[in-house]
Protein backbone atom coordinates (compact mmCIF):
# COMPACT_ATOMS: atom_id res chain seq x y z
CA UNK A 1 0.00 0.00 0.00
CA UNK A 2 1.45 3.36 -0.81
CA UNK A 3 2.22 6.29 1.63
CA UNK A 4 -0.13 8.35 -0.12
CA UNK A 5 -3.15 8.39 -2.50
CA UNK A 6 -1.56 9.72 -5.78
CA UNK A 7 -1.98 9.76 -9.43
CA UNK A 8 -0.03 9.86 -12.38
CA UNK A 9 0.16 13.71 -12.37
CA UNK A 10 1.00 14.08 -8.84
CA UNK A 11 4.35 11.90 -9.55
CA UNK A 12 5.05 13.79 -12.40
CA UNK A 13 4.95 16.99 -10.57
CA UNK A 14 6.47 15.55 -7.50
CA UNK A 15 9.59 14.08 -9.66
CA UNK A 16 9.74 17.65 -11.39
CA UNK A 17 10.08 19.05 -7.94
CA UNK A 18 12.59 16.64 -6.70
CA UNK A 19 15.11 17.30 -9.71
CA UNK A 20 14.35 21.37 -9.22
CA UNK A 21 15.60 21.39 -5.65
CA UNK A 22 18.12 18.78 -5.53
CA UNK A 23 19.46 17.30 -9.18
CA UNK A 24 23.08 18.96 -8.21
CA UNK A 25 22.48 16.39 -5.06
CA UNK A 26 22.26 13.02 -7.42
CA UNK A 27 19.50 10.29 -6.83
CA UNK A 28 19.98 10.29 -2.89
CA UNK A 29 19.03 13.56 -2.36
CA UNK A 30 16.32 13.89 -4.74
CA UNK A 31 14.79 10.80 -2.57
CA UNK A 32 14.81 12.47 0.37
CA UNK A 33 13.77 16.02 -1.49
CA UNK A 34 11.03 13.23 -2.18
CA UNK A 35 10.85 12.53 1.70
CA UNK A 36 9.76 15.92 2.82
CA UNK A 37 6.90 16.43 0.07
CA UNK A 38 5.13 13.39 1.16
CA UNK A 39 5.88 13.57 5.09
CA UNK A 40 4.04 17.16 4.75
CA UNK A 41 1.24 15.40 3.00
CA UNK A 42 1.20 13.13 5.55
CA UNK A 43 1.55 15.53 8.34
CA UNK A 44 -1.52 17.61 8.89
CA UNK A 45 -0.48 19.69 11.61
CA UNK A 46 1.89 22.98 11.83
CA UNK A 47 2.26 24.21 8.67
CA UNK A 48 1.35 21.51 6.81
CA UNK A 49 -2.73 21.16 7.90
CA UNK A 50 -4.94 20.40 5.59
CA UNK A 51 -2.80 19.37 2.72
CA UNK A 52 -4.55 16.74 0.32
CA UNK A 53 -2.42 16.67 -2.01
CA UNK A 54 0.95 16.67 -4.05
CA UNK A 55 -0.06 19.45 -5.42
CA UNK A 56 -1.23 21.14 -2.66
CA UNK A 57 2.00 20.76 -0.91
CA UNK A 58 4.30 22.00 -4.01
CA UNK A 59 2.26 25.12 -4.79
CA UNK A 60 1.53 25.80 -0.79
CA UNK A 61 2.66 29.13 0.27
CA UNK A 62 3.41 29.94 3.00
CA UNK A 63 4.13 34.08 4.15
CA UNK A 64 3.45 35.46 0.76
CA UNK A 65 5.94 33.17 -0.88
CA UNK A 66 5.79 29.32 -2.30
CA UNK A 67 6.88 26.70 0.45
CA UNK A 68 9.34 25.48 -2.31
CA UNK A 69 11.75 28.07 -3.82
CA UNK A 70 12.29 26.50 -7.31
CA UNK A 71 7.57 26.80 -7.98
CA UNK A 72 8.82 30.50 -8.19
CA UNK A 73 12.88 30.67 -9.16
CA UNK A 74 13.28 27.30 -11.17
CA UNK A 75 13.41 26.52 -14.66
CA UNK A 76 14.54 22.85 -14.05
CA UNK A 77 10.90 22.62 -12.38
CA UNK A 78 8.97 23.64 -15.36
CA UNK A 79 10.78 20.99 -17.29
CA UNK A 80 9.30 17.74 -18.14
CA UNK A 81 9.63 15.24 -15.70
CA UNK A 82 12.27 12.15 -17.01
CA UNK A 83 11.71 8.92 -16.40
CA UNK A 84 14.50 8.24 -13.44
CA UNK A 85 13.03 11.08 -11.44
CA UNK A 86 9.25 9.69 -11.90
CA UNK A 87 10.69 6.38 -10.67
CA UNK A 88 12.25 8.36 -7.61
CA UNK A 89 9.47 10.09 -7.20
CA UNK A 90 7.02 6.79 -7.01
CA UNK A 91 9.77 5.24 -5.01
CA UNK A 92 9.09 7.94 -2.32
CA UNK A 93 5.14 8.15 -2.56
CA UNK A 94 4.97 4.06 -2.50
CA UNK A 95 7.55 3.26 0.50
CA UNK A 96 10.88 4.94 0.56
CA UNK A 97 12.11 6.69 3.60
CA UNK A 98 15.67 7.36 4.97
CA UNK A 99 17.72 9.22 7.34
CA UNK A 100 17.81 12.43 7.41
CA UNK A 101 14.49 12.99 5.53
CA UNK A 102 13.10 9.96 7.04
CA UNK A 103 10.93 12.41 9.65
CA UNK A 104 11.79 16.09 7.64
CA UNK A 105 9.50 18.52 7.19
CA UNK A 106 11.70 21.61 6.42
CA UNK A 107 15.18 21.23 4.12
CA UNK A 108 17.39 24.33 2.67
CA UNK A 109 20.81 25.08 1.88
CA UNK A 110 22.18 27.41 4.26
CA UNK A 111 25.45 27.88 2.35
CA UNK A 112 27.42 27.60 5.81
CA UNK A 113 26.97 25.24 8.71
CA UNK A 114 23.21 23.44 9.31
CA UNK A 115 21.90 25.39 12.34
CA UNK A 116 21.16 23.23 15.07
CA UNK A 117 17.45 24.56 14.78
CA UNK A 118 15.41 26.06 12.10
CA UNK A 119 12.51 27.89 13.54
CA UNK A 120 12.53 26.06 16.43
CA UNK A 121 12.31 22.71 15.07
CA UNK A 122 15.74 20.38 15.54
CA UNK A 123 18.09 19.15 12.84
CA UNK A 124 17.98 15.70 11.96
CA UNK A 125 21.18 15.44 9.41
CA UNK A 126 22.52 16.45 6.67
CA UNK A 127 23.21 15.32 3.13
CA UNK A 128 25.35 17.01 0.91
CA UNK A 129 24.52 20.78 1.04
CA UNK A 130 20.70 20.55 2.28
CA UNK A 131 19.73 20.55 6.19
CA UNK A 132 17.14 18.56 7.05
CA UNK A 133 14.73 19.16 9.77
CA UNK A 134 11.82 17.01 12.06
CA UNK A 135 9.50 18.44 13.87
CA UNK A 136 9.85 18.74 17.93
CA UNK A 137 8.50 15.40 19.42
CA UNK A 138 4.69 15.82 20.08
CA UNK A 139 4.38 18.32 18.26
CA UNK A 140 3.55 16.42 14.60
CA UNK A 141 3.32 13.01 15.55
CA UNK A 142 1.58 12.00 12.08
CA UNK A 143 4.59 12.51 10.41
CA UNK A 144 6.49 9.91 12.90
CA UNK A 145 3.95 6.80 12.44
CA UNK A 146 4.14 4.00 9.66
CA UNK A 147 3.96 4.24 6.29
Amino acid sequence: MPRVSYRDADVNLMARMMRAEAVGEGKQGMLYVGNVIVNRLKANCLDFKDLRTVRQVIFQVQGGNYSFEAVQKGNEFYQRARPVEKRLAKKNLDYWREHPGKYALWYFNPYAPCPPTWYGQPFAGQFKNHCYYEPKPGTCDSVYRGT
